[in-house]
């Protein structure tokens, strides 16, 4: 469907949707701030929608804009990139976007290693699936056990792998500087 197309269908959309949800075009006006004319000239196709007067509209309605504009549905959203194998380590990306913040499930065979901690510009977060991940981070020299995470500023000299015990599946969510986790935990029950 061409560019052209998809605009034509708004506005006929806009008008079932607002009828639907009985708003008269005042209402429609008074919520957005849009004038009458201009949502009555959306509706009826006389004016071309832009994302200036689109944006307004689906937050009245509490809509997604993708509703509004009749947007395909969204392709197959599985994550079929393929392992990266580096020094042994078995890594599964698990975002599909450069830059930003980036996840794995992540590997590690049981081997016993000297760490060599490293620094980075950077904040990981780690969580244990199964295994006993071995963590030194600065002074720290810990181990983590399934169901355990940690987080940390990568600028801090850190080394992480395999205790030497086991192997250890774990994931990792790797952020630029400044980004961190924000875990939300439901509160416990009193």
């Amino acid at each position: 469907m061409s560019t052209d197309e998809v605009l034509a269908d708004v506005g006929p959309r806009l008008r079932r949707l607002r009828k639907e949800r009985e708003v008269t075009l005042a209402a429609l006006s008074e919520a957005t701030g849009i004038s009458v004319s201009t949502l009555s000239r959306l509706e009826s196709g006389l004016r071309k929608p832009s994302l200036e007067l689109l944006l307004p509209i689906a937050q009245a309605h509490q809509v997604p804009l993708d509703e509004l504009v009749g947007a395909p549905p969204v392709g197959d959203p599985r994550v079929r990139a393929k392992p990266i194998v580096r020094q042994g380590r078995t890594m599964y990306p698990l975002t599909r976007q450069p830059g930003g913040l980036q996840a794995y499930k992540v590997v590690e065979p049981q081997r016993a290693m000297e760490p060599d901690p490293r620094t980075h510009e950077g904040y990981e977060w780690l969580y244990v699936l199964s295994g006993r991940l071995r963590l030194v981070l600065g002074q720290h020299d810990v181990v983590l056990s399934a169901g355990e995470a940690a987080e940390f500023d990568t600028r801090v000299p850190h080394w992480f792998g395999s205790t030497g015990e086991g192997p250890v599946e774990f994931l990792s969510l790797f952020g630029p500087q400044g980004e961190r986790m924000h875990v939300r935990a439901r509160p416990a029950r009193t």
